[in-house]
């Protein structure tokens, strides 16, 4: 069994190096470990035991949640990004995390997203699904429903519904609201809605969403990744997934500090 798992992609030097040097560290002190580069096969062995470590930026994190997602493993979120909104554990402090990670089980449930097309086939989201427009240049016409209960029709770039992690990100930057993280709530927001209500819809983690595509086809994007289409009528439904991901707590992360140093970058 892997104790831990360093998790990087290829093309980013910085994280293999580490990668590897954590890995002969921990080795060093009798720890099983070992590397998996994101863009090639997954190693076997790894279980719910195994922690997780994710090494780069917010991209590798989510990929690396969804690894530990689909075992119910914890995973830490190291920064080597520029930002790293998602991420709260500096390079330097690897070693001494995961040493840490290892003695005490200390992660915290975060909310992610189970998305059901038509044909009954599930998806894995942990930032955000969005119901987009097919075409550019066009927009979209979708209803949503809640519990079944018709709410807002937008017409609009897209429709999105976003987890509390996932909320500092495309979220908000479509105007949605900061959540924090261990709220369990979704936020519905319209993506540059055209003469209609541009506000979010918080709704809590025990309802059922369905945004249902009207007039032209639409896409259903999950986490960046395209996972389906939608003629019009048809519909797609979003709940709560009924496995959380497990994220170490380190309680480095500073919301507030995170959202200074994001507004600045974005003015640089």
């Amino acid at each position: 069994m892997t104790q831990v798992l360093f998790t990087a992609f290829s093309d980013r030097a910085d994280a293999v190096s580490l990668a590897h040097h954590a890995h002969n560290t921990l080795t060093s002190l009798d720890v099983t470990s070992s590397v998996q580069l994101l863009d090639e096969p997954l190693v076997a062995g790894i279980d719910e035991q195994t922690l997780i470590v994710s090494l780069g930026g917010d991209g590798t994190f989510l990929r690396s949640a969804r690894l530990a997602h689909s075992v119910n493993a914890r995973v830490v979120a190291v920064n080597l990004g520029r930002l790293g909104f998602l991420l709260d554990v500096a390079p330097a402090d690897v070693a001494y995390t995961v040493q840490n990670a290892l003695q005490n089980d200390d992660s915290v449930g975060r909310l992610a997203l189970e998305i059901q097309l038509l044909s009954g086939e599930t998806f894995f989201a942990f930032n955000e699904v969005v119901v987009e427009r097919e075409a550019p240049g066009h927009m979209v016409r979708v209803t949503t429903y809640i519990d079944d209960d018709e709410f807002f029709t937008y017409s609009a770039d897209g429709v999105m519904v976003s987890t509390p992690t996932g909320s500092t990100g495309y979220s908000f930057s479509a105007g949605g609201p900061m959540i924090e993280a261990d709220l369990p709530v979704m936020a519905i927001t319209p993506v540059a809605p055209h003469f209609t209500i541009d506000r979010s819809l918080v709704v809590s983690e025990r309802r059922t969403i369905r945004l249902q595509a009207g007039g032209k086809p639409a896409v259903v994007v999950a986490d960046s990744h395209v996972i389906g289409t939608l003629q019009p009528d048809e519909s797609v439904l979003v709940r709560r997934s009924p496995t959380p991901v497990r994220v170490v707590r380190t309680g480095s992360f500073d919301m507030g500090m995170r959202l200074r140093a994001s507004l600045r970058e974005g003015h640089a």
